[in-house]
This record gives structure tokens, C-alpha cells and sequence, in this order.
């Protein structure tokens, strides 16, 4: 392996990041004094010991961020967004430290580590700039024109849970809880326990930035322990996860009457019209496959590629991912880097075996490349796997991506649109407005052009969610945001009162008002 130096020296030892360790954990909500261990992907060697909480430990940290949020509602929206411009900056200035810690982590290529970065950095911006616009009271039409004054506001939910992955430890967190704070809320954390310090990091960068204590508040632990917990004391609950773990967690918010939103998995289809150019879709579609080796919710899995093109799309594809560069170095010039956890590894060998033992053709990769680190899978891109292989319709979550041939429009939307999920998609075709046809007719929640995901997911301004199993839901966009708000209507009357003028009867009000509707109608007043 090539030792090439992170901020915590040499690559082929994580020695160095046990201190940061301790400055990270500290405000973890965990008394037990139990710990876990996180392991680093690139080399199976330990890497931190973790505190983990209990379910006492959660219901006490919603007391502290209820107390911590009161006062923080209590500021304006351009006075919340202040720490988050600054965060901003010191998430581009200290990105050496935060992609040492990502790549340790989840063993992901720099390159991939980066784009958690700029996400956490980026996103962040966007929301911090658009809050107070979004937060503004709006005056809305009132019962009686000139005599009803209305408005409604936008009041924070309380105390949210944020439920993160690992896949993303960086960038989901603060995609999820940026906005909720803005909103007014506290924020209660449980970032997957593999990849916590991440998180962790982010939370204490904010607090550095002048967000006050005990707004974001993590928890470390197994679902079976705090799972509900998490559920139990929040006012609502945002999730990233798996579509059987999201639709629980929806049964027992719901018990509650409490928000829910999710974002869950995908088996997502990329389209490879006739007119597409292929320098420029080899290259696109290789990384919406095999970004963070295939761990992202929003990769391709499934590669419709018209039949004119598809022997030399084919050929071309599985040659540029043949020559993909797989190491473990802290250093941009891996293509690709390693799955994060064993049982991940297992099921993208087990989906690639049980294709090949069933007549599928491995056009490219298809083993395990334990010679780099003990769970790097070469990527692999297969043709003819048919509905009987597990790898046709569930989500592998790896570097395995499945060709299929389409004659026509109409097959290629139908394909895609064959799954329980419906999370993102891409056309790829010279013809934008031919690909924006196909992409209205594509049921899934972000559909991008020319890109496999960056394009659609980097609009901040615009919805990112699932449509179907893939969840339930928006981040991003105003939605991202709104939906940690409660829509309070505030209305004043004057003048007259609504049960007309002292002495009127019930049928001489009656006949004002309708004919007052008739008049508003008429002179379109409503």
C-alpha cells in the first residue's frame, strides 16, 4: 500500500486520529460509560473507541435541546443564519481534517470524500442566505376584504431527530439538521456509530461557529437501544435509511402524530438514448455507478442503452471501469474506493455470484480485491441478468451496475419505471428537450440530464426526494426546510364584525353575504 501522509500520518496507520478522538466525543449524550468500536475500512484495524448512549441518555438530551431551543426560536432568522455562514467558511478551510476523518471512516476515495464537502459547505449557504426569506410571514387574503387582516407564520416543531447513515457521514447530517436549526429547532443526532466522528466533527464546528450549546446534540448507539427513544421524545423525525427501517419508524411516528420524513433506497435507472454522446456518457454514467463504489442512494444501477448503441457503449463502459484505479490512499488519485462494512461486501459478492452461477456475463470486475484492502470489490458491470438474479431488482448498494438492451421510448421508460423504487434516474441524449420528455415521464423523485445525480442533488433550491418505497418527503428546496415548521394563521377583524351589525337578523345577514360573494366573484376580489 502507498503511504501517503493524511493530517494524521501515514495512511497505513490511523494512530494519529485518536487525538482528535477525544475532542470529538465530548458532547456525545452518553453517561452509561459503555463504549463501541469503529473500525477503518481501508485496513480493518481499530480506529476509535465511541461512547454510547442509552435510552436515558437520549430522553435527557431532548430536555437540554428543549431548554437550549426556546431561546434560540426566540432570535430572528438572520440572527440564526449567522453561525452558518461561517461554518461554511471553516468547512472549506479545514476540509484536509474532515476528508482524513470521511476517508478513515468509510474507506471512500478522496475524490468522493470531497463531495461531502462542498455538499456540507455549499448547502449550507444555500439555506443560511434563503432562511429569513422562507421564515417571513406571509399576508394571505382575509375572510372579509378591508375588514379581516391575515397572516400566517412559520413556527419551529420543538426538538427534530435526525437518523443518518453511514454512506454519507458528512454531508447528510448537516443536509438534514442545518435546516431544522434555522427553522428555529433543536436537534437531537444519531449518526450511523461506524462513521460518527464525521458527524461529530460537524457538530463541533458549528458550535465553534457560534451556534449555542446544546442546539445539536448527538447520540451514539444501536437502534435496538435508542431506536425508539429517538422516536418516543422528538417532535418529528427526519430519516435516511433503508425503506423497511423507514416505514417502522413511520408506523411509530404516526402512533405519535408527529412528522415524518425519509429518504430510503433506490434501484435507479439511467436511460442511454440513440443520439448520446458517448465520450461524454462513459465517463458520466462510470461515476453515477461507481461514486463511493456504489454506495449512494442516488447511483445507477440499471443501464437501458438503446440497441443501436449498445455494443459499442457496452464495450466502451465495461473498459472504463476495467481500467478504474482502486487503492487507499489519502490522496485524489483513486477512482475508487473500498465498501465500509463486511456485511455490504457479502452482498455485493452474493449478487454477483448468484448472477453469474445463473447465466448473467461479467463484462467487467466481478471479485473481491482483498490485494488493495480487505473489503475493496472491483466494479462490475454485467449483462443479461434476468429477473430470477437477486441483482435485477434489489438494491445492491455497491460498485454493480446491470446493461440492458431497449428498441424504443416507450420500453425504456416502462423498464425503468418497474420497481418499488423511485428515487432518481438519468437520461443521457444530445437532445435536452427530448431528454426532458422522457424524464417527465420517468416516476421518480430527481431525473437528471447529461449527469447521473450531482446535477439534480446540487439544485438546492429544488426538491430532492422518493417517490413509491424511496420515501416520503423533501430535503432541499423550501420543502427541505418548511418541513421542520408548524404554519401558523394569525387574523385580525375591523370595522364590521362577522356576525354583521348589531340587530341584524340571521337571513338578512344570509342574503349580504351572498350577494358579497357574488360581487367578490364578479370584480375577481376572490
Amino acid at each position: 500500500m502507498d503511504t501517503a501522509t493524511s493530517a494524521f500520518g501515514s495512511s497505513a496507520s490511523p494512530a494519529g486520529l485518536q487525538g482528535v478522538v477525544p475532542r470529538l466525543t465530548r458532547r456525545v449524550a452518553a453517561a452509561s460509560g459503555k463504549t463501541t468500536t469503529a473500525t477503518a475500512p481501508f485496513t480493518g484495524a481499530s480506529l476509535a473507541e465511541l461512547p454510547e448512549s442509552s435510552a436515558d441518555d437520549v430522553a435527557a438530551a431532548f430536555e437540554r435541546a428543549r431548554a437550549a431551543q426556546r431561546s434560540w426560536a426566540a432570535l430572528s432568522p438572520p440572527e440564526r443564519a449567522e453561525p452558518f455562514l461561517r461554518f461554511h467558511d471553516l468547512v472549506l478551510e479545514r476540509q484536509r481534517e474532515i476528508l482524513d476523518i470521511i476517508q478513515w471512516e468509510t474507506g471512500k476515495a478522496r475524490r468522493h470524500a470531497f463531495e461531502e464537502v462542498y455538499d456540507a459547505a455549499c448547502g449550507t449557504l444555500y439555506y443560511a442566505r434563503q432562511a429569513p426569506r422562507l421564515l417571513r410571514p406571509q399576508r394571505a387574503a382575509g375572510a372579509v376584504p378591508g375588514a379581516t387582516r391575515t397572516y400566517h407564520r412559520r413556527a419551529p416543531k420543538g426538538a427534530v431527530s435526525v437518523i443518518t447513515p453511514w454512506n454519507y457521514p458528512l454531508a447528510l447530517p448537516v443536509a438534514d439538521a442545518v435546516p431544522a436549526l434555522l427553522a428555529g429547532n433543536a436537534v437531537v443526532a444519531k449518526p450511523d456509530t461506524q462513521t460518527a466522528l464525521s458527524a461529530l466533527w460537524a457538530v463541533e464546528t458549528a458550535i465553534e461557529a457560534g451556534l449555542p450549546e446544546d442546539l445539536w446534540i448527538p447520540v451514539i448507539g444501536s437502534p435496538g437501544e435508542i431506536g425508539d427513544a429517538l422516536i418516543d421524545n422528538a417532535d418529528y423525525v427526519s430519516f435516511t435509511g433503508s425503506s423497511p427501517v423507514g416505514a417502522e419508524i413511520a408506523q411509530r411516528a404516526a402512533g405519535r402524530l408527529i412528522g415524518f420524513s425519509a429518504e430510503l433506497g433506490g434501484k435507479n435507472p439511467a436511460i442511454v438514448c440513440s443520439d448520446a454522446d458517448l465520450d461524454w456518457t462513459v465517463d458520466g454514467v462510470q461515476r453515477a455507478s461507481f461514486s463511493n463504489a456504489g454506495q449512494l442512494c442516488i447511483s445507477m444501477e440499471r443501464i437501458y442503452v438503446h440497441e443501436s448503441v449498445y455494443d459499442e457503449f457496452a464495450e466502451r463502459f465495461a473498459d472504463s471501469a476495467r481500467g478504474m484505479e482502486l487503492n487507499a490512499d489519502f490522496d485524489y488519485t483513486a477512482d475508487m474506493g473500498s465498501l465500509t462494512y463486511r456485511k455490504q461486501l457479502d452482498r455485493v459478492a452474493a449478487h454477483v455470484d448468484d448472477a453469474r452461477t445463473k447465466g448473467a456475463e461479467i463484462l467487467a470486475g466481478g471479485r473481491v480485491r482483498d490485494d488493495v484492502g480487505p473489503m475493496f470489490y472491483e466494479p462490475t458491470v454485467m449483462a443479461g441478468v434476468a429477473p430470477t438474479m437477486d441483482a435485477c431488482a434489489a438494491e445492491t448498494f455497491g460498485p454493480v451496475v446491470s446493461l440492458y438492451r431497449f428498441s424504443d421510448e416507450d420500453e425504456a421508460v416502462a423498464a425503468a419505471n418497474a420497481t418499488d423504487y423511485g428515487l432518481n434516474a438519468s437520461v443521457w441524449t444530445r437532445d435536452t428537450a427530448r431528454g426532458r420528455r422522457l424524464a417527465e415521464r420517468i416516476e421518480a423523485g430527481t431525473v437528471n440530464i447529461n449527469e447521473g445525480y450531482g446535477a439534480a442533488w446540487a439544485s438546492y433550491g429544488a426538491p430532492m426526494g422518493g417517490m413509491k418505497r424511496s420515501g416520503l418527503g423533501r430535503r432541499h428546496g423550501s420543502e427541505g426546510l418548511l418541513r421542520y415548521t408548524e404554519s401558523q394563521t394569525v387574523a385580525s377583524q375591523h370595522f364590521v364584525g362577522l356576525g354583521g351589525t348589531p340587530g341584524m337578523s340571521a337571513q338578512t345577514l344570509s342574503t349580504v353575504m351572498t350577494a358579497s360573494a357574488r360581487l367578490m366573484k364578479r370584480f375577481r376580489i376572490r
